[in-house]
């Protein structure tokens, strides 16, 4: 039987994680997106921490107008500022099983904007 589309995500999703994993000098941007919404956060796995956090549902991001790459791309700048005020300019991009292209690559350019290295 086809996997349905979700367990073949997660199964791309652990397969990325055997490899990408997070330091505290180099933590993980991990991303989950939904049909409406986006979160990315920094985690520090060997710490098992959350360093920073941002959604499209913060009350800055969710005011905003536009289509959903460009929120994602706000939620990408406002992650990347809350990353480099808690000290993080490097990071490993965790795309979660998504394919890297609309809202996963708009995220990833506002992070990149707003100053983080991957």
């Amino acid at each position: 039987m086809a996997l349905t589309k979700n367990e073949r995500r997660l199964r791309i999703k652990n397969r990325i994680r055997k490899v990408v994993s997070g330091t505290e000098a180099r933590p993980r941007l991990a991303v989950y997106r939904s049909n409406k919404e986006i979160y990315a956060q920094v985690v520090d796995d060997v710490n098992g921490k959350t360093i920073a956090s941002s959604s499209s549902r913060d009350k800055d991001i969710s005011a905003a107008k536009g289509n959903k790459s460009e929120i994602a791309e706000l939620v990408g700048k406002a992650l990347g500022a809350k990353a480099l005020k808690a000290g993080v300019e490097t990071i490993a991009f965790d795309r979660g099983g998504y394919l890297y292209h609309g809202r996963i690559k708009s995220l990833a350019d506002g992070a990149r904007a707003a100053g983080l290295k991957f």
